[in-house]
């Protein structure tokens, strides 16, 4: 920070905000001149700030481009109609070659990639708007290499969704120490959530209130669940310390911890 004051930058009030573009790309070049993450894929929705790295697009965003276009005649409407499905179609394919990879299938998609997305439809706007597609052919089907990728963020979206709809009820936090405590609880709420374990649990644990199952910190089983925080493992539970009551047991009555809770289950 004490160079960036140096430079000048902390006294800017600009958009977007010259000390965090320097932070991140400060950030960024560390992990590359530290050669972490050398095989990881960043999968977006075509934002710029996250075209580092190696890049793949995410295939529910590049339809949703198509069925938000409008539409004002009846060609226009069985052009869009007709594009979607086949753009629907190729998805599942992208879905089934994942399950079973192969340079012969890969080199199929490709071509069929490109039937789709270089065809002309007569309505100029999604023609248009589908050769902006197929200029992105790379990233959209970074799959065919790296099968092991998702093709979407639904899951991503949805663990960020909450600290959305709060952001739209409250208008966002009126301190930066109340941002941070939003943070943390929405992040400590969402990863229980992901681990099958309910966060009055956890937080019964952690401030020890009797009677309480007794659960281990959640680092404990975000290393014991199978490639990252995608879903639910119930096989985490079976991770507790010896003497736990274990998750699966009925959770206990605490009024004294949180009034709501029993009237809540």
């Amino acid at each position: 920070m004490a160079h960036l004051e140096r430079l000048g930058l902390t006294t800017l009030e600009v958009t977007p905000d010259p000390v965090q573009l320097a932070t991140e790309g400060a950030l960024w070049g560390s992990v590359q001149a530290h050669e972490f993450l050398c095989d990881a894929v960043i999968l977006s929705d075509d934002a710029g700030q996250f075209n580092i790295g190696q890049h793949a697009l995410y295939w529910v965003h590049a339809e949703r481009l198509v069925h938000k276009l409008d539409t004002f005649t009846d060609l226009h409407r069985a052009a869009q109609t007709r594009v979607r499905s086949q753009i629907w179609d190729f998805y599942a394919d992208l879905k089934a070659y994942q399950l079973k990879p192969g340079n012969r299938r890969a080199r199929t998609l490709r071509a069929r990639f490109d039937r789709v997305f270089l065809r002309r439809t007569g309505f100029a706007t999604l023609d248009r708007l589908l050769a902006r597609l197929h200029a992105n052919k790379a990233e959209l089907l970074m799959v065919l290499e790296r099968p092991e990728i998702p093709l979407h963020t639904n899951g991503s979206e949805n663990d960020i969704r909450c600290q959305v709809t709060r952001r739209k009820v409250s208008a966002g936090p009126r301190s930066e120490i109340g941002r941070d405590c939003r943070d943390a609880c929405l992040s400590l709420v969402k990863t229980c959530d992901n681990l099958g374990i309910a966060v009055w649990d956890y937080l019964g644990s952690r401030l020890k209130v009797a009677g309480h199952a007794i659960i281990a910190p959640l680092d404990h089983y975000v290393r014991a669940a199978p490639s990252g925080l995608s879903g639910r493992y119930p096989e985490s539970r079976g991770a507790l310390p010896i003497g736990s009551t274990g998750l699966g047991n009925p959770r206990p009555a605490c009024p004294r911890f949180c009034p709501s809770y029993d009237g809540a289950r």
